[in-house]
């Protein structure tokens, strides 16, 4: 599966509800509330008057690349770096000047940080042990948290016996068992291989709404952040530029940064040369062709925009079609199957080059299409996206 296919899977797997989510309610108090938090270096601003509102029994991601703050951030929240300026509230507190050991807050390591001489059982166990907790009580603790995370039979092993995905639901349940309000996760299944890695970003979300327990995750990993999250907020250079569910992030990015962060894109540059009432028409010598999008956006004649078409939104075929609202002609360049689905790389007569996916329903879908082929490429205007900046 590409990264396109996963995220388009994947996108709605944590937005359904029952009821109306409580960042979506007016008046909704905030779990956890980051108030104009600046963290700089010396010179160099890591973290730049940044404002978000957690909350409770939130799953939410910061997703962003190297050097884009994320880390820092969450560090700031566990208390291991002190902020320039700026608040942090936990539940109503304010942790300004709260030793991390103090705050109700607990961090789960990339590494996973396990004590290698102790056992799974006695790992889990450490902090509870380091509290005072009674041995009956820490006993009963330990079995159900290793019940929950699956590793209720491996509780005399040592970590070097244990596999990645198992070390990793160790150092899980190590977190978890004192009862945090907060649990901050940095880059929590970066160690792990990609097929293991998607199979426990799904325990990781049962484990989660099972506990009622708030998470916050920092990756860089689109796909994970699109299966895991409730809501995401992408960072970049300290800021977060867009917070919303995952399939608004990836349906509707903000900007053409957060279009090409979030999965694939095809971004075409052009300006507006007609505003109507129910359509706007974009001129764009990149598309070689007037695109068109069914309104939803502000803007005016003669100004600069990029159009975004991800790659599953656009059709390909060898006749012109009757029933698109936008239409472009090229030749096929490149072809990589992909099991489930087929990658065309499309040069236009313009010389831009455009990517399209094609789910294969049949096992001879391949055959249909080949390399140095004419073909058309459309899509509806709904599948449209301009952005302004």
């Amino acid at each position: 599966m590409t990264s396109s296919q996963n995220i388009e899977t994947s996108l709605s797997s944590n937005t359904a509800t029952d009821s109306v989510p409580a960042w979506k309610q007016e008046g909704a108090e905030p779990f956890l509330r980051i108030e104009n938090l600046t963290k700089k270096f010396g010179e160099f601003t890591a973290v730049d008057n940044i404002s978000l509102d957690i909350y409770k029994n939130e799953l939410f991601c910061l997703l962003g690349g190297s050097g884009s703050g994320k880390s820092t951030l969450l560090r700031m929240l566990a208390g291991f770096e002190t902020p320039t300026s700026g608040r942090i509230i936990i539940d109503g507190t304010d942790m300004s000047g709260i030793q991390p050991w103090k705050r109700p807050v607990n961090m789960m390591f990339q590494s996973y940080a396990l004590f290698p001489h102790l056992s799974v059982a006695d790992n889990v166990a450490f902090g509870l042990k380091r509290e005072g907790v009674g041995r009956a009580e820490v006993k009963q603790r330990v079995a159900q948290m290793l019940d929950m995370v699956q590793l209720g039979h491996l509780g005399k092993r040592k970590p070097h016996q244990l596999s990645g995905g198992q070390r990793q639901r160790v150092a899980l349940a190590r977190s978890l068992i004192k009862r945090p309000k907060l649990l901050l996760l940095d880059e929590p299944l970066g160690a792990l291989d990609k097929k293991l890695r998607e199979e426990t970003q799904f325990e990781l979300v049962n484990i989660q709404e099972e506990l009622g327990v708030t998470f916050v995750v920092v990756t860089h990993d689109q796909e994970e952040a699109m299966t895991l999250a409730t809501r995401i907020g992408v960072m970049n250079h300290g800021v977060i530029v867009q917070t919303d569910e995952p399939h608004d992030v990836y349906e509707y990015p903000n900007s053409r940064f957060v279009a090409r962060f979030i999965g694939s894109v095809n971004l075409f540059a052009g300006f507006v040369v007609q505003d109507e009432p129910d359509a706007v028409h974009i001129e764009s010598a990149e598309a070689g062709t007037t695109i068109v999008k069914h309104h939803g956006i502000s803007c005016a004649p003669g100004q600069e925009v990029s159009v975004a078409v991800r790659p599953e939104k656009i059709s390909i075929s060898y006749e012109r079609p009757t029933d698109a609202d936008n239409i472009l002609e090229g030749e096929i360049e490149d072809i990589a199957y992909m099991g489930s689905l087929s990658v065309f790389r499309v040069r236009l007569n313009s010389g831009k080059e455009v990517r399209v996916t094609q789910p294969n329903f049949d096992r001879h879908v391949g055959d249909r299409f080949t390399w140095n082929d004419k073909v058309f490429l459309s899509w509806k205007s709904d599948s449209t996206v301009v952005l302004t900046s």
